[in-house]
């Protein structure tokens, strides 16, 4: 009787039932087991999984399986990123409750993601905008504060005067509002910041601990922090340019080398020198207010037309008193870093150079590449921006740039100015305080109150959570807690005077800078977590390893990187400094595009679904499913509903199943690059599923009561062999990530032991080889579990074997069985290599020699004769002359 298909739309939910009811995924905190960690960062509810999550959390679920069969108490936790502005837009836009909104979101994707069969620890789920977690959130707002790591200063913002919020830079486009249109407009408002800048060094010098995180993740982390060495020089305002009160212009350095090459100052639009210089000059005043207007991120800054106006204001040169510079607005220079104020040395700084050929400045050669020429070299259209040597630089001459560094930095800080050295050595980060003031309602309130006599007073912490009031309304532009009829006011906890409330909530990144370690103790009412849970060898935290998008490599995790040494500072974490001891970050799903009606205008993105692709002389086509009428195949690109390449999980779901869906995102590529999403890749993972269990459904008989045993010789030999080898190497690459490997190894061990479950199943094996195939068949089985679980199970209790495979130890191999026996000789034919001989490592030279010759290429070459000579370097190479 033919044996039956694998059926994944009974099987799956039978063992995600069984598991759930077994609650075997539940980790104990008392479990004496050692533990370990493992995390993806956790999804915003938007209402629907997308493919991109089917590979996120398929990678996090191998490691969590696999590291449970190696006998580790896992923690593979769930829960949801769930206050921000989309909830609050949806609310707005659809005239219902961002909470009802976010929770119906919550309870759709939890069902969706609990059908992909993820070893998850749903007791602990946690939803950030409950208020039994920001509770604790508040709580710590305000021992940061108390500690010094909080603070409430004025500060420049980018204010949407139509939606009335902060805009972060990159939310700035044009000069508008990202979603508004509005013309944005700078503000000084007082909001709340976490001072992250009294930990750069730290947070910088910490970097070189994470060998387990990806080299680019560490180098974008260092970069953002920025450390830089310079030289604050304070530059004399020439007589009879300066403003009232202003004497000199400090600026901020690194390469004090090049003072000698500088031909102009530069200075921010809101630098307090530009203010006063465009009291009496309107053209001036008119191009401030043009760089408010314009962007404000770093991108548009760095490819914006660089631009700007002579305040008429002068400086004197440090090293001349008869050598005087213009002073500039730019609009590329940013107050908020260095002092809002650069020298520009043309000939060092592209950036510079182009600005001095705009305006017509000196461009003076300082550095130049040793043996080249002073006389000849110039700088005309390309700055030089590498080592070399000075010229044209007075007493610095012939020295290289870091010598002359330290020569002006020595002499700079003998002379005084306004009773100060007119230059001091100086250390620089590029790392800011984090702003976390929004003026949203769907967010995390923070906990203080205004009174008119007391000042800015943290609620008290019995009265914490300040919860959201459950009644929001949309009626008025701006934030709603701002007009909310009752919730903003309160009276002070100090004097018991009316006061009000912080209207504003917290930035969401505040949110996920510290869930992981609430999961360790999502139950703890009095605390965010449990000091016992993350103390010492015993502990939960640091994540052992962390999974997730490229995308957060800066911002998200340098935050978390913050909040844990916060959290210790303030006793809520008394061991980790690093919240994730490895780093994984994983490529996107992408699909090729469609459309029809060609490019521009009138082309139309079409579904991958809706799509017929055939192979017509050689070439693919593509057709419309329900007319026939040609598709153009566009590039392969992420996925986005803009252009339809979109791939539901749960049309995959149900003709596929979802083991065939993780083993093919899984096995595709390696995991940190894209994977390219295609219907033969998804169809061929699901042969080999059906593949599995026909070998296992062929063979449960036959092997029924045969006990698991590696065999001493013959053919049984190889089986343990190869099945031994490949236990061992598959854990190897999982340990490192190499999912795709690993899956390549358990493909190869399937044809290896294919012939023999062969002979199992027509009654021609012998037992020691019986017993071999169901070893090798046990070992499949336990390595396939991590990838594709149900399918696993369903074969073992096909086998007969006893509980879960989820709970099987992995394959214990034989360190003996899994060294290579073989050794592979390239085989020359008059010195040009004709093929390979593989053959026992220990095979004598006569061995060799013998099987050389039976070569069929070698035949071919000898055609009869005996060769002239053979020769064999023992286990490297043989040569055959004819």
């Amino acid at each position: 009787m033919a044996t039956e298909r694998y059926n994944p739309r009974a099987a799956e939910p039978k063992w995600q039932k069984a598991w759930d009811e077994a609650k075997l995924f539940e980790a104990k905190n008392e479990d004496p087991r050692p533990k370990y960690y493992v995390l993806e960062m956790f999804p915003y509810p938007s209402g629907r999984i997308h493919i991109g999550h089917v590979r996120n959390y398929a990678m996090g679920d191998v490691v969590a399986r696999y590291k449970r069969a190696q006998g580790f108490n896992v923690l593979h936790p769930m829960g949801w990123d769930a206050f921000g502005l989309p909830a609050e837009n949806a609310a707005r836009d659809n005239k219902v409750n961002p909470r009802d909104w976010t929770y119906e979101n919550i309870a759709t994707m939890k069902g969706q993601l609990k059908t992909l069969g993820l070893s998850l620890d749903w007791s602990r789920e946690i939803a950030t905008c409950d208020p039994s977690y920001y509770k604790h959130q508040q709580k710590m707002f305000l021992d940061f504060w108390k500690a010094g790591l909080v603070e409430r200063k004025s500060a420049k913002v980018n204010w949407d005067p139509e939606d009335m919020t902060v805009l972060a830079n990159e939310q700035v486009i044009d000069g508008r509002g990202w979603r508004s249109g509005a013309l944005v407009e700078k503000r000084d408002l007082t909001q709340w910041f976490f001072k992250i800048t009294s930990m750069s060094q730290e947070l910088l010098d910490s970097l070189a601990t994470l060998d387990r995180w990806p080299e680019k993740v560490r180098l974008m982390q260092e970069n953002w922090i920025g450390r830089s060495e310079g030289l604050l020089i304070r530059w004399p305002i020439a007589e009879g340019t300066a403003p009232g009160g202003e004497s000199e212009l400090e600026v901020y350095t690194t390469r004090p080398d090049t003072i000698f090459g500088a031909s102009f100052m530069a200075i921010a639009g809101d630098h307090p020198l530009a203010a006063k210089a465009a009291e009496n000059n309107p053209a001036l005043a008119a191009f401030i207010e043009e760089i408010r207007r314009g962007g404000t991120s770093a991108v548009e800054i760095e490819t914006a037309e660089k631009k700007g106006i002579d305040t008429g204001i002068r400086v004197v040169h440090p090293f001349d008193d008869s050598w005087t510079l213009p002073v500039y607005v730019a609009n590329f220079v940013l107050m908020d870093y260095g002092t809002g104020a650069i020298f520009g040395c043309p000939s060092g700084d592209q950036r510079d150079l182009d600005f001095a050929n705009k305006y017509g400045l000196p461009v003076v050669p300082v550095v130049m590449p040793e043996g080249a020429d002073e006389k000849t070299f110039q700088i005309i259209d390309e700055a030089y921006v590498d080592d070399g040597v000075m010229i044209n630089s007075r007493f610095l001459d012939g020295m290289k740039p870091k010598e002359a560094f330290d020569e002006v930095a020595q002499r700079l800080s003998g002379v005084t100015v306004g009773n100060r050295p007119q230059g001091e050595r100086k250390v620089q980060f590029r790392l800011r305080d984090w702003l976390i003031s929004r003026q949203r309602c769907w967010g995390a309130p923070i906990p203080v109150i205004y009174c008119d006599d007391c000042g800015a007073v943290p609620v008290p912490a019995k009265d914490l959570p300040v919860e959201l009031p459950m009644d929001l309304s949309f009626d008025k532009p701006g934030n709603p807690l701002d007009h909310h009829p009752t919730w903003k006011h309160a009276d002070c906890p100090q004097c018991g005077k009316p006061a009000r409330r912080d209207t504003d909530t917290m930035d969401t990144f505040v949110d996920s800078s510290w869930y992981f370690a609430r999961f360790t103790d999502p139950w703890n009412e009095d605390a965010p977590t449990t000091l016992s849970a993350v103390d010492g060898q015993n502990g939960w935290l640091p994540v052992r390893q962390y999974i997730g998008g490229i995308e957060h490599a800066i911002l998200h995790l340098l935050y978390s990187r913050f909040f844990t040494r916060a959290m210790k500072a303030t006793g809520h974490l008394n061991v980790v400094e690093e919240p994730f001891e490895g780093l994984f970050t994983q490529g996107m799903v992408v699909h090729e595009t469609y459309r029809i009606g060609g490019a521009g205008p009138n082309g139309t993105w079409v579904m991958p679904i809706d799509v017929k692709i055939e192979a017509i002389d050689g070439d693919r086509r593509a057709s419309l499913l329900s007319d026939g009428s040609p598709v153009e195949i566009g590039p392969i690109e992420k996925m986005s509903k803009s252009k339809k390449n979109v791939v539901d999980p749960n049309d995959i779901l149900a003709s596929y199943g979802v083991d065939t869906a993780r083993f093919f995102v899984l096995s595709d590529s390696p995991p940190e690059r894209d994977v390219v999403w295609t219907e033969a890749g998804v169809e061929g993972a699901h042969r080999f599923v059906q593949r599995v269990w026909r070998l296992v459904s062929e063979t449960a008989a036959p092997l029924d009561g045969v006990a698991p045993r590696q065999a001493g010789g013959g053919e049984g030999l190889a089986i343990s062999r190869i099945a031994h080898k490949t236990a061992r190497l598959v854990a190897e690459d999982i340990e490192k990530i190499a999912f795709n490997k690993g899956i390549a190894r358990l493909y190869e061990l399937t044809n290896a032991i294919q012939p023999a479950l062969n002979a199992v199943a027509a009654g021609t094996a012998d037992s020691e080889l019986k017993a071999a195939c169901r070893q090798a068949l046990e070992f499949l089985i336990i390595m396939v579990a991590p990838m594709m679980p149900h399918l696993a199970e369903e074969c073992w209790a096909a086998l007969g074997g006893e509980g879960f495979v989820a709970n099987r130890r992995w394959p214990e191999f034989d360190p003996a069985l899994t060294v290579d026996n073989d050794v592979i000789y390239p085989v020359q034919i008059n010195g040009k290599k004709r093929g390979d001989l593989t053959i026992a490592r220990d095979a004598d030279q006569g061995t060799v020699e013998k099987a050389v010759l039976d070569l069929d290429f070698v035949q071919k070459a000898l055609d009869g004769k005996q060769p002239r000579k053979l020769i064999v370097v023992p286990q490297r190479i043989v040569n055959v002359v004819v």
